[in-house]
């Protein structure tokens, strides 16, 4: 019988983790704007005495949950940084140092090996940069909407190349000629075009997906790491968005690393928490 869990209250997603009789790890998820559905699930387990708690809404949680049961607060950096390293050992990874990108509204970089964890980085480029410009420039808010159509969506007439600017010249040895030179910098020395919202959103999803994958790719050379970890809900069924970040990461010589279930890192480091 389920008798802890772990709850990581996002302000998108508040995810779960839990044991099952058979000591398997189980993993559900709620909308964050729905809170009482997440307390109704928790009561429907009677045998539950203790709760982990980290993330943005554990303020929202904690004052619904009920007195009798035994809760423990983690930080989310810390409870992100546990999950992960059990998530490592289950799916067999093993290796003395990485840079961890989580993928959120924002994007939080951190670096971790054997012995400690730091905080070296980090961007407002994220999921709500993907939404928030998807609205702005095509009128559409819905998550799911914008991920299929920018899964069909062509940047070639918005997005300016290396070898679109290098024309008639050799492009520089250490730049690759289909690299983006600039995001969206067709748009501004074209004449008026009108473009389709499936292009537009393909290209905000290229600009988010660049911007982060540069900045891991700086900070896993500047600690001198090969393996750089990607997780975070914003990479949930979003596999354009993940082939985006491993080509670029693979291009630099570093190995890009998706965990199965990397957006329930802080839910799974909650749930290790209270279990050590």
């Amino acid at each position: 019988m389920t008798k802890a869990i772990g709850i990581d209250a996002g302000g998108t997603l508040t995810k779960l983790a839990y044991l099952n009789d058979q000591h398997e790890l189980r993993l559900k998820h709620f909308p964050s704007n729905n809170l009482p559905a997440v307390l109704e699930w928790i009561h429907q387990q009677e045998t539950i005495q203790e709760i982990g708690l980290t993330g943005g809404r554990t303020g929202q949680i904690k004052a619904m949950l009920d007195a009798d049961k035994s809760i423990q607060y983690i930080v989310e950096f810390e409870a992100t940084l546990k999950g992960v390293r059990y998530q490592l050992a289950k799916e067999d990874h093993h290796f003395k140092k990485c840079i961890i990108t989580n993928v959120g509204t924002g994007t939080s970089i951190h670096y971790m090996d054997e012995v400690e964890h730091m905080r070296v980085g980090g961007t407002g480029v994220g999921g709500g940069t993907l939404i928030g410009l998807s609205a702005l420039t095509t009128g559409i808010k819905n998550y799911r909407e914008i991920l299929q159509l920018a899964k069909n969506g062509n940047r070639t007439d918005i997005d300016l190349l290396v070898e679109e600017i290098f024309q008639g010249i050799e492009t520089p040895v250490e730049l690759k000629p289909t690299l983006t030179a600039s995001n969206f910098g067709k748009v501004g020395i074209k004449e008026s075009v009108k473009y389709e919202s499936a292009d537009i959103l393909a290209t905000i999803q290229g600009l988010v997906g660049e911007v982060i994958t540069t900045l891991s790719i700086q900070l896993a050379e500047q600690m001198d790491v090969e393996q750089i970890i990607y997780i975070g809900t914003t990479l949930d069924q979003n596999d354009k968005l993940q082939e985006i970040i491993a080509d670029y990461t693979i291009l630099k010589k570093k190995t890009p690393i998706f965990l199965q279930d990397h957006g329930f890192s802080g839910a799974i480091g909650a749930l290790m928490n209270i279990m050590e």
